[in-house]
């Protein structure tokens, strides 16, 4: 049973004990309180000792303990300092190992990744590297956002994952990444997708072709695909019609490149009737030198 468990359970006794003799209300309050302290001070003395008691087995020993019962910030504070007297030692794999493990167990993934990858660096030869080298990328993973928020962090981890891949290609960890890798990527293409849509919405139609662009060139077979095509041409058709006079002409021409381009590649298109009218108009601009 943990500390705080007992220590709940301890104040619970004493006030049931408190409550059947009677004691008056402030006397209760003081009794409780000193009760609180001493208990608080025996645990903080309990830890400082161990702390700074300069034994690197019990240090070590206790550090153990610590992270068998799930007490991972006492644990990691007193790994950092077993890490100091154990270095170059047998027991430094285990330790580095666990340490990494009492970032990951408290959320602190961008840590976590770092002394994991730091564990694989160090103990090459380990059989633990593998699991190290996959929590390293794991752990970035669980930084990838929302799609709506800057997906630096995914890409990150599709990288990480990747060179798992790369290094352990016979591993059953290889379908989690390959799903975790999807997952991001999907995640991607989606903010890709968004945000040229927020630039159509807004009216800034010349960001909205270029962003347009740029996500059907980085996700080919897109499931935005075919709206991202239409949503281009109605953009490129906007930006034409709102230019200043010398611009209209190359811009409808543009305009008039894209709608073939999406009218030629399938016949059966969703938007194609809203294409050849885009199609259409254009062509009459052209005629009447863009007016």
């Amino acid at each position: 049973m943990r500390f705080f468990d007992r220590f709940f359970e301890n104040i619970l006794l004493l006030h049931l004990k408190i409550y059947r003799v009677g004691l008056k209300h402030n006397l209760y309050i003081y009794i409780l309180a000193f009760f609180v302290i001493s208990s608080a001070a025996s645990c903080t003395t309990e830890f400082e000792k161990i702390r700074t008691s300069n034994n690197p087995e019990l240090i070590l020993e206790k550090a153990n303990e610590y992270y068998k019962k799930g007490d991972d910030l006492n644990a990691q504070t007193l790994y950092e300092l077993a890490i100091q007297y154990f270095r170059g030692k047998a027991e430094a794999e285990d330790i580095y190992f666990n340490f990494a493990y009492t970032h990951y167990n408290m959320g602190d993934y961008l840590t976590a990744s770092q002394y994991f990858k730091v564990f694989t660096n160090t103990f090459y030869n380990s059989p633990k590297r593998e699991e190290a080298f996959f929590m390293s990328a794991y752990s970035k993973y669980k930084l990838s956002p929302n799609f709506r928020l800057d997906q630096t962090p995914s890409e990150k981890a599709i990288e990480e994952l990747q060179e798992f891949i790369n290094a352990y290609p016979s591993s059953p960890r290889i379908m989690e990444c390959n799903k975790l890798i999807d997952e991001m990527r999907e995640k991607m293409e989606k903010k890709s997708y968004y945000k040229a849509m927020q630039y159509f919405d807004m009216g800034y139609f010349e960001s909205a072709v270029r962003s347009f662009q740029n996500h059907l060139s980085d996700f080919p077979g897109s499931e935005y695909e075919e709206d991202a095509q239409y949503l281009m041409i109605k953009s490129s058709y906007e930006l034409a019609s709102n230019s200043v006079l010398e611009k209209r002409q190359d811009r409808y021409k543009e305009t008039v490149t894209l709608c073939n381009k999406y009218l030629e590649k399938i016949a059966k298109r969703s938007y194609k009737n809203e294409v050849k009218d885009i199609l259409e108009k254009s062509n009459e601009k052209i005629k009447n030198q863009g007016v």
